[in-house]
C-alpha cells in the first residue's frame, strides 16, 4: 500500500512542514494571512475548473501543497500568545522588577519542587487592567497553609521574573519547554503575600479538578497505601503528581514507563467497554447515531478528568473517529484515522509537535501497525495462549522499535528486559483498568466492599513489586547513550528501509537500505569526529566549586564536592552524555591552570594571588575570597573575570560594580551559566 496516496496524510504532512517552518524561521506576521487566503482562493478556483478531471494537475498538486504548509505556518502564528494585544506581557518588563498587583485563577498544580509548590496559573488582571496569558507560580513551602486549588483566584502585589535559562551544557531546557506550552514568565511569593478572592466561576478544569479531587476522598477511605493510590490517579486520572521518584524510576529502568501515563492503550480499553454497554442502543430508532454521540462526549469527557495531556488528547480524538467508523460500519484505514486525529490536533494545539508524549504516541502506533503484522508472521504458534503471548510479544517489539531511536535521544537509556515487563503486565493491564473504572463507580456512591478494594490494591502492589524488581536488574539497562538528532534520523531511515525490503525484496528497495547503512555509519563517524575537541568549563554548581577539562573523549573533573554529591550530580552526567565521555578522572582544585597557552588563576577563600610575572588571561573567583579587586585588577589586569556558584551574592554583587568601573567583562555562571573555553 503506498501511504502517500491518501489525500489526508500528504495535507498533514504539509502542515507539520509549515509548523516547522515557522517554528524555526521568523515568517512576517502580516503577510501570512494574506497569503494563505490567496492560496485557498486560488486552490477553490482550480478546483472548480478541474472538478471533472479524475487526475488532478501538477498545477492543482503544487498549490494544494503549499497552502496547507502556509496553512500550518498561519496555524502556528495564530497561537504564539505573546503577540496578542491582550497578553500579560506586551504590558511588563521583567528586567525592571517592577511590583505589580497581579490577579490570577489556578489553572493546574504541578509536582512540587524541594522549596516551592507549583502551579499553571492564568493571568486576569495586572493593576486593575484586565489581561490574559498563562505564567508559572512559585509559592515558598509552608506547612502551616493548605495548597490552592485548581479554580482559586489570588491576589498578590509581585513582580514578573524571566524563566531560568539552562545554566550548564546539554541541561534539560526547562525554559524551552514551558514557553512550548505558551509559559513566558514566573512569579515567586510567599503564601503570607496572596490574598484569595472569592470566584464562583468554575472552569472546565475546575470541574475536572473537584471530580478527581472527590474521587480520591472516597478511594482513601478503603486505606490504600500511598502508591496504590499514585498508581490508581496514574492508571485512570491521569494525574501523575503522587507518583514517587522510587515509583517512577522503576518503570522508567523497566521500560513500561508508558502506561503510567493515560494513551491510547486505556483509551482503546474504554471504548471498547463503552461500545459493549450501549450496544442494546442499536435497538432503537437513530440508537447507533445515539451511540456515537454518548461514546464521543464520555470519550472527551474521560480525556478533560484526566487533564488533556497530549497523550490522552491524541488518544480520544483518534479512537473518536475510530468509534465513529466503526459504528457507521464504514472501513477506515488505520493510517488515514492517525493522519486525521493528527491533522485537527496540530489545528488547534500546533505545539503539540514538540511535545515527547505526542511524538512517541504516534510513533508507537505507527511501528505496531507496519511492523507488527511483518513480526507475527514469522512463528505461528498452534497453541492458542502461546499465541496471544506470541502477538503481545510482537506489538511490544514494534513499539519498542517505533519508539527506541526518539526515546535514546531524550532519555538516552535503553531497558534490556522491556519484553519481560510487558510480557507479564500488558494482559493484566485492561483487567486491571477495568476493575479500577469499577472502583472508583463503587466508591463514589460508598457501595464498595473493603475486600475488593483490598484485593485491587494488592494486585497494584504485585505490579510495583514486580516492576522493581524488573527495575533491579541493572545489567540489563544500558544508560547514559549519546544520541543525536542526526542519528535520530538516519536511524528511522534505517528502519523505514529495512521494513519495507522486508516486506517486498528488490534491488532498488536493497540499495537504499544499503545506503540508510552506510549513511548511519556516516552519522556515526561524523558525531564522533565533531566531539574530538578540546575545552576547560567552568560550570555553575550552587555553592560548590565544579571545573572540567576535557581533552578529545576523557574529562578530567576538578572540584570540592563530596564522593556521594559528585556521583549524583546531573551537570556532569549530562555533559558526558552530550560530549559522548567515555573517560573520567578527578584531580583537587589548583591554583593555576594552563589552557591553550592562557593562563587561569584561581582564587579561593585564602585569597592567595600574589604570583610574581603571572599576568594570567582569566581569573576565576571561588569561595568568597576577602580580596581588593580593585587592587588585584590594576595589577594583573586579566581578560575575564569569571565568579561561580560558592561565592555570596553580595561579593558578586560588589565585584561586578568594580569591574564594571575597570571595564573588565565580568562572567558570572548564576546568570550566564558556564563559562567555556574552548582551543
Amino acid at each position: 500500500m503506498k501511504l502517500l496516496n491518501f489525500a489526508i496524510i500528504k495535507i498533514t504532512l504539509c502542515l507539520i512542514v509549515g509548523i516547522l517552518f515557522a517554528h524555526y524561521f521568523n515568517f512576517p506576521t502580516d503577510y501570512i494571512l494574506p497569503i494563505t487566503l490567496i492560496f485557498i482562493g486560488s486552490l477553490c478556483i482550480l478546483l472548480i475548473v478541474e472538478k471533472r478531471r479524475l487526475v488532478k494537475s501538477i498545477a492543482f498538486g503544487i498549490l494544494t501543497v503549499l497552502t496547507f504548509i502556509s496553512i500550518g505556518i498561519l496555524t502556528y502564528q495564530a497561537h504564539e500568545q505573546k503577540q496578542f494585544k491582550q497578553h500579560y506581557s506586551q504590558h511588563i518588563d521583567p528586567t525592571k522588577d517592577t511590583v505589580e498587583t497581579i490577579t490570577f485563577r489556578i489553572r493546574e498544580v504541578l509536582k512540587p519542587g524541594v522549596n516551592y509548590e507549583k502551579y499553571v496559573i492564568d493571568i486576569l488582571k495586572i493593576n486593575n487592567q484586565v489581561l490574559a496569558g498563562k505564567a508559572l507560580l512559585n509559592i515558598r513551602k509552608d506547612s502551616l497553609f493548605e495548597a490552592f486549588k485548581v479554580d482559586d483566584v489570588l491576589v498578590a502585589a509581585t513582580s514578573f521574573r524571566d524563566l531560568n535559562a539552562p545554566l550548564n551544557p546539554n541541561q534539560f531546557d526547562y525554559k524551552a519547554y514551558l514557553e512550548r506550552q505558551y509559559i513566558y514568565h514566573q512569579i515567586f511569593v510567599d503564601n503570607s503575600q496572596l490574598l484569595e478572592i472569592p470566584s464562583e466561576k468554575r472552569t472546565v478544569f475546575g470541574y475536572a479538578a473537584q471530580l478527581r479531587t472527590h474521587i480520591n476522598s472516597q478511594l482513601k477511605r478503603y486505606h490504600f497505601k500511598p502508591d496504590e493510590l499514585a498508581l490508581i490517579n496514574a492508571l485512570l486520572l491521569g494525574q501523575r503528581q503522587d507518583i514517587s521518584t522510587d515509583i517512577y524510576n522503576s518503570y522508567s529502568k523497566a521500560g513500561v514507563i508508558h502506561i503510567l501515563a493515560v494513551s491510547g492503550l486505556h483509551v482503546g480499553i474504554v471504548l471498547l467497554l463503552l461500545n459493549s454497554l450501549f450496544k442494546p442502543l442499536e435497538y432503537l430508532k437513530r440508537g447507533k447515531t445515539l451511540k456515537i454521540i454518548l461514546i464521543v462526549i464520555i470519550l472527551w469527557g474521560f480525556a478533560i478528568v484526566a487533564g488533556l495531556s497530549a497523550s490522552v488528547t491524541r488518544a480520544v480524538t483518534m479512537f473518536s473517529i475510530v468509534a465513529i467508523g466503526l459504528n457507521l460500519k464504514r472501513p477506515s484505514n488505520i493510517f488515514n484515522t492517525l493522519a486525521i486525529s493528527m491533522f485537527f490536533l496540530l489545528l488547534f494545539k500546533p505545539l503539540f509537535l514538540f511535545d515527547v508524549g505526542f511524538q512517541m504516541s504516534y510513533l508507537a502506533v505507527i511501528a505496531i501497525v507496519t511492523l507488527q503484522p511483518l513480526m507475527v508472521k514469522l512463528w505461528e504458534p498452534k497453541l492458542e495462549p502461546i499465541n496471544k503471548l506470541w502477538q503481545i510479544f510482537t506489538v511490544t517489539m514494534a513499539a519498542q522499535i517505533g519508539v527506541m531511536p526518539i526515546s535514546l535521544f531524550y532519555f538516552h537509556q535503553f531497558p534490556g528486559l522491556f519484553f519481560v515487563s510487558n510480557l507479564v503486565i500488558i494482559p493484566f493491564l485492561g483487567i486491571i483498568l477495568g476493575m479500577g473504572i469499577l472502583v472508583i463507580l463503587m466508591a463514589l456512591p460508598n457501595i464498595l466492599p473493603f475486600w475488593l478494594a483490598d484485593l485491587y490494591g494488592g494486585m497494584i502492589s504485585i505490579m510495583n513489586s514486580f516492576v522493581r524488581w524488573v527495575s533491579l536488574q541493572e545489567k540489563f539497562i544500558l544508560s547514559d547513550i549519546p544520541f543525536s538528532e542526526l542519528q535520530v534520523l538516519s536511524a528511522y531511515l534505517l528502519i523505514i528501509s529495512l521494513s519495507f525490503l522486508y516486506k517486498k525484496q528488490s534491488f532498488k528497495r536493497l540499495s537504499i537500505a544499503m545506503l540508510s547503512i552506510l549513511m548511519l555509519q556516516s552519522v556515526l563517524i561524523f558525531e564522533k569526529q565533531k566531539l574530538q575537541t578540546d575545552e576547560l568549563i567552568v560550570f555553575h554548581k550552587s555553592r560548590f566549586s565544579l571545573i572540567g577539562i576535557k581533552e578529545n573523549s576523557a574529562l578530567t573533573v576538578l572540584h570540592n564536592l563530596d564522593r556521594v554529591a559528585i556521583d549524583k550530580d546531573y551537570s556532569l552526567r549530562n555533559y558526558k552524555i552530550g560530549n559522548s565521555i567515555n573517560d573520567i578522572n578527578e584531580a583537587s582544585l589548583e591554583n593555576i591552570y594552563l589552557f591553550d597557552n592562557k593562563k587561569l588563576l584561581i582564587i579561593d577563600s585564602l585569597g592567595i594571588y600574589n604570583v610574581p610575572q603571572l599576568n594570567p588571561e582569566y581569573l576565576i573567583l571561588r569561595n568568597s575570597p576577602r580580596i581588593n579587586l580593585e587592587r588585584l585588577l590594576d595589577s594583573i589586569k586579566p581578560e575575564l573575570i569569571i565568579a561561580d556558584g560558592s561565592n555570596y551574592k553580595s561579593y558578586l554583587q560588589r565585584w561586578e560594580a568594580t569591574c564594571l568601573k575597570q571595564k573588565i567583562p565580568f562572567h558570572l555562571t548564576s546568570r550566564e551559566g558556564a563559562f567555556v573555553l574552548k582551543k
